[in-house]
């Protein structure tokens, strides 16, 4: 009987923030930015819902007061990690390894040959599992910030380079043929047309890489790191049984993670606003 009263809260928050969701999204103002708002505090309160009526352990899964409340009293250490982690290890080897895979393709898109043996060799590397190469990367570049940039570099250059590639393709035959008969430089053509057109592509490899980047700064340092950084973080915490701890360094990744996509997002339709996927 306890058992379905529980179960029967849980249904009845979850309908009624539908049937919320449902009401906003038939056209009222502002429905876009509250619609996700309330969504997301809708799982954050049948979260913990589950977690107290159940009495979940807190080492199985804490509840979000819980991890909001480790969160407040660790901002400090949390803040150290973001730095570590996300400033020096991730944002360094995001602009290394895309800024690389755009000179990269702009070679490539010169030089048939490179074309043909390059892209393979990238997609071959590309396929090596990260819990392989951040060993070897940590091993060669020490336990600080270079060997994780250094793993973000390998993980973000071929999603980013196949992106460029193809963006590199992307204009028409016509306007190339055009800019060709008003004796338009490769340069000229490029910087005026072919980059103008490839930005949608380079944008989608920059939102990709964007999440790449993070994982890969984060695991790298479950293979060595100083004290500090968010895989360092998780992987002691987790030893200690500190849940919530984990789930804060978790918290910041995701929320990171977000605020970086969504940088991406809004220069994407700042500069690609004629694009149809902007329309």
């Amino acid at each position: 009987m306890l058992h379905d009263v529980r179960l029967a809260a849980i249904v009845a928050v979850w309908f009624g923030a539908w049937c919320l969701n449902a009401a906003l999204a038939r056209g009222v103002p502002g429905a876009r930015v509250l619609v996700p708002l309330i969504f997301g505090a809708t799982l954050l309160v049948l979260w913990e819902m589950t977690v107290r009526l159940y009495e979940i352990s807190p080492v199985i899964l804490p509840a979000p007061s819980a991890i909001a409340a480790a969160f407040a009293a660790n901002t400090d250490i949390l803040w150290a990690d973001f730095v570590q982690t996300i400033l020096r290890g991730a944002l360094v080897g995001y602009v290394i390894g895309c800024g690389a895979a755009l000179l990269v393709a702009l070679a490539v898109d010169r030089s048939p040959f490179l074309q043909k043996g390059l892209l393979p060799v990238g997609a071959f590397l590309a396929a090596l599992p990260i819990v392989g190469t951040a060993p070897i990367f940590v091993m060669w570049l020490g336990f600080g910030p270079a060997s994780k940039a250094a793993v973000v570099v390998a993980m973000v250059f071929f999603p980013m380079l196949v992106n460029a590639v193809e963006g590199l393709k992307a204009s028409d035959k016509m306007q190339r043929d055009l800019m060709h008969t008003y004796a338009a430089s490769y340069w000229q053509s490029l910087v005026k047309l072919r980059l103008p057109t490839a930005l949608p592509f380079l944008f989608n490899g920059l939102k990709i890489c964007t999440t790449l980047a993070l994982i890969g700064a984060i695991v790298a340092e479950f293979f060595g790191s100083p004290t500090v950084g968010m895989g360092f973080r998780i992987k002691i915490e987790v030893g200690r049984l500190s849940m919530d701890v984990v789930w804060a360094s978790i918290t910041v990744a995701a929320l990171a993670g977000t605020g970086f996509y969504g940088v991406m997002t809004l220069l994407e339709r700042r500069l690609t606003f004629w694009h149809p996927s902007q329309r």
